[in-house]
């Protein structure tokens, strides 16, 4: 793993902090109840307000957006999402999406009535995209050796950064709780391996995923053939 990149584990959900020259970028936010958590990690790696350049999301699932308005307010950050995604920064947005796995079917549900029943305690802020990103895109002008790719099939508006080393931060696309996994929650599935078959393609050395632990792509390559 890269001494540049820091794995801030919110809970269930990982959110990564990439040392750029002159600052930071942040991929991905939490789920807005670990603001603090989150506010104490990045400036004790020095990522002070003023200091992060850019916050980019993998995804509109509010596990990822939760904390962008923060951002925008106290860090000043400019928020990037793909045009796709960029209705679910608007609130609460819940796709009609398949499960694959009993496991998650589970806790899906039993998130879901946790939120109903704490429904006063839970709160989402909406915030407004500043950049809105597209597949290929270069992240070069803010110090980024990476590009984004678009991996819908999660959601419409999923994307991957890959870094000139090999790095690919997936979000939601891959998984790894058990074992380097395909998304477990899916809006179409056509669509998911459509991107899986794409990254597979791909020089994709490490796999920094949204849940669970980061792995190497070929371990993933094994499983999945």
């Amino acid at each position: 793993m890269s001494d540049k990149i820091k794995v801030i584990n919110l809970d269930f959900v990982n959110v990564f902090l990439i040392k750029v020259k002159d600052g930071y970028i942040l991929i991905d936010t939490g789920l807005p109840q670990q603001w603090e958590k989150l506010d104490e990690e990045l400036i004790s790696a020095g990522c002070l307000p003023g200091r992060l350049k850019l916050v980019i999301i993998t995804h509109g699932d509010w596990d990822h957006t939760g904390n962008c308005s923060m951002l925008q307010e106290k860090y000043k950050a400019k928020i990037a999402m793909h045009s796709a995604d960029a209705f679910m920064a608007e609130g609460q947005v819940f796709l009609k999406r398949k499960i694959r796995t009993l496991s998650r079917r589970i806790f899906f549900r039993f998130r879901m009535l946790m939120m109903k029943l704490q429904k006063n305690k839970i709160s989402f802020n909406k915030f407004k995209p500043d950049i809105l990103l597209a597949n290929g895109q270069n992240m070069g002008e803010y110090g980024f050796d990476a590009k984004i790719i678009h991996i819908p099939g999660h959601t419409k508006g999923s994307i991957g950064i890959l870094t000139a080393e090999g790095d690919l931060f997936a979000g939601d696309t891959l998984v790894n709780r058990n074992k380097p996994d395909s998304a477990e929650i899916i809006e179409n599935l056509q669509e998911l391996e459509n991107s899986i078959d794409m990254l597979k393609k791909m020089n994709i050395k490490m796999v920094y995923p949204g849940h669970g632990r980061p792995f190497m792509m070929k371990n993933y390559l094994k499983t999945s053939i």
